[in-house]
């Protein structure tokens, strides 16, 4: 079995795609329910922000899944499957798994360092939890996820050096004052920039912000959203003197604040600075003003610069961000790999022999006056109850191989029988006798008294190549053979299905 993810983002589609396939909580949980109703999936997750719609799903055929998702896209959005395919991307395996910790890592994201994206994946992973569409695999999977999310920005400061203009703003205004809780700011114009920039500022703790805009009435919208006062704009000058720091950003095509302007408000600040962030194009603010002593003037060309370099400093933080990802997929894949039916009945098979020589060893003393011929008739009895108690479970186990929910009694018999991750490996002639499950091999062992036993290997992993939107089923490809370019050869085999 596979973990397949079916999506859109930013990178692949326009805005309106993404608007037309974006989920709300009911619809995605709709489709995750949808996708495990029709069969192609065991387990759904629906993740929908404004820059991506995602369908991860955990399923016997990579292709199927896929193809059900895509499905389920185009009904939801009204639109033809050939419509969508240009902008989808679909991975599986080790390629679906790294893409969800790189999206909970933020380096997916249109941002690198986001954080919101963390809280978006929480959310949705909680309510297809809530809602019956994921069990062990998922429950699992994304909350590890979140917890490689949580050790990349702990790891590395990919998240704290600002790379929009209004955190841009706000570094600077930091850079200038040291702390910023006892400042007053004046924001002039009431646009997104604006308010993007006096919410920075709050989280720095600046209590009081003034909002001046040629329409009052904006003034108040924008005041009453980030807890300001609305000021008039014919007292721009009085209200200029009171202000630590100044964003302006309004549509005029002339200068808003002068130079005089700003010498005649520092006279009555006594000399107290003021810094000044122009985030207009065209510049509300005269550039003389950078002239006049104590006053601190930053344009839009400013704060870009200070974003290019933050985001070159994100982008090395990325590269740490990304090995992380790798070392967390491979602990991931170990542990998907023991929900595998023949390492756990080889599994079992150990651990249960391990016991019976543990308990002869013990008893070795008081065997001790026993010949040859009798020791190799109490090995020989204990070895035979072993296969025999081992026997039915391990042909019920073969049978249920090829169900959807095979994975699950394998994680009941691992847990059950505490068998952990990092069990020893089983020796060649540690298997047990039955029936086969597809695809895969057994060797006879040596037979033991009363019952055979069987060593039992699985084959090759089998792999999908991704080719532009499509996933194309291959052969199984030996481990020692070359990666093609694009191709993601799966390490995460089925469930001794066989099957892809």
């Amino acid at each position: 079995m596979l973990v397949v993810v079916t999506g859109i983002s930013h990178k692949t589609s326009s805005l309106e795609l993404r608007e037309r396939l974006a989920l709300d909580e009911a619809d995605a949980l709709r489709v995750a329910r949808e996708l495990l109703d029709d069969g192609s999936a065991c387990e759904a997750v629906s993740l929908s922000t404004c820059n991506r719609t995602e369908l991860y799903t955990y399923a016997h055929d990579s292709l199927a899944a896929r193809q059900a998702a895509v499905a389920v896209l185009a009904r939801h959005a009204g639109a033809d499957v050939h419509e969508l395919e240009p902008s989808l991307y679909s991975y599986s395996g080790d390629g679906a798994i790294s893409h969800l910790f790189r999206v909970t890592s933020s380096l997916d994201s249109m941002v690198v360092g986001e954080a919101q994206i963390v809280a978006q994946m929480k959310a949705a992973y909680q309510q297809a939890c809530e809602g019956g569409c994921t069990s062990v695999v998922f429950n699992r999977l994304f909350r590890h996820a979140l917890e490689v999310g949580k050790r990349v920005r702990t790891e590395t400061t990919i998240g704290e050096r600002p790379v929009s203009v209004s955190s841009a703003a706000v570094e600077l205004a930091l850079q200038v004052f040291g702390k910023l809780k006892d400042r007053t700011v004046l924001i002039v114009g009431a646009g997104e920039t604006s308010e993007l920039t006096a919410v920075h500022l709050k989280a720095q703790g600046i209590e009081r912000i003034l909002v001046a805009n040629r329409t009052f009435e904006t003034s108040e919208g924008l005041a009453h959203s980030v807890g300001g006062q609305a000021v008039r704009f014919d007292d721009l000058e009085e209200h200029l003197a009171a202000a630590d720091i100044v964003v302006s950003s309004t549509s005029a095509p002339h200068y808003v604040i002068t130079r005089d302007l700003v010498e005649r408000a520092l006279k009555h600040r006594r000399k107290r600075p003021i810094f000044f962030i122009d985030i207009a194009v065209p510049r509300d603010l005269d550039p003389e003003i950078n002239r006049v002593r104590n006053a601190y003037l930053y344009d839009i060309d400013d704060l870009q610069h200070v974003v290019e370099h933050n985001r070159h400093e994100r982008e090395k933080d990325a590269k740490h961000a990304e090995r992380i990802v790798d070392e967390e997929l491979r602990s991931v894949n170990d542990w998907l790999r023991s929900l595998e039916v023949v390492p756990t009945i080889a599994t079992l098979r150990e651990s249960v022999e391990r016991i019976r020589r543990g308990e002869l060893e013990r008893l070795g003393n008081k065997l001790g006056d026993l010949t040859v011929d009798q020791r190799a008739r109490v090995e020989m009895l204990t070895t035979s109850i072993v296969n025999k108690i081992l026997h039915m479970p391990t042909v019920k186990m073969k049978e249920v191989a090829g169900s959807n929910d095979c994975y699950l009694y394998v994680d009941a018999v691992r847990t059950l029988f505490d068998l952990t991750d990092d069990s020893a490996e089983p020796a060649s002639d540690d298997g047990l006798g039955g029936g086969d499950a597809e695809g895969q091999t057994a060797s006879a062992a040596p037979p033991s008294a009363g019952e055979p036993a069987a060593a039992v290997t699985s084959g090759a992993p089998a792999a999908d190549v991704q080719t532009g939107d499509q996933l194309v089923a291959q052969q199984p490809v030996a481990e020692d053979e070359p990666k093609l370019p694009g191709a993601t050869v799966h390490q995460l085999r089925g469930t001794g299905t066989g099957r892809v």
